[in-house]
């Protein structure tokens, strides 16, 4: 059915960078936006920065000015770049994306296994 694989996680210090990746495809129907999620030890499971398919993104206010989410359509890939990352950053990254078969037919949430995200001070 729908496919949603993350990449690209990892250990970096603070201050540092990285670039997530969520490939979402699906044999049929559309996706109408992808977010990215994270989730620490312990935490409730939270909301990063989405992009929609029409191209609108959301933020979390912890992230704003630092991530920046993005879409190539060409290769149903949305990115999440992570700058100045913090501590506070390290959790397990989750991509969702909400599919529907048609348009005004019901979503249905499609999530990835997760990357490891780990920021060290």
């Amino acid at each position: 059915q729908v496919q949603v694989v993350e990449s690209g996680g990892g250990l970096v210090q603070a201050g540092g960078s990285l670039r997530l990746s969520c490939a979402a495809s699906a044999s049929t129907g559309t996706i109408n936006a992808i977010g990215w999620y994270r989730q620490a030890p312990g935490k409730e499971r939270e909301l990063v920065a989405a992009i929609t398919r029409g191209g609108t993104t959301n933020y979390a206010d912890r992230v704003k000015g630092r991530f920046t989410i993005s879409r190539d359509n060409a290769k149903n890939t949305v990115i999440l770049q992570m700058n100045s990352l913090k501590p506070e950053d390290t959790a397990t990254y989750y991509c969702k994306a909400d599919w529907t078969l048609l348009v005004g037919l019901r979503q249905y949430a499609y999530w990835g296994q997760g990357t490891q995200v780990t920021v060290s001070s």
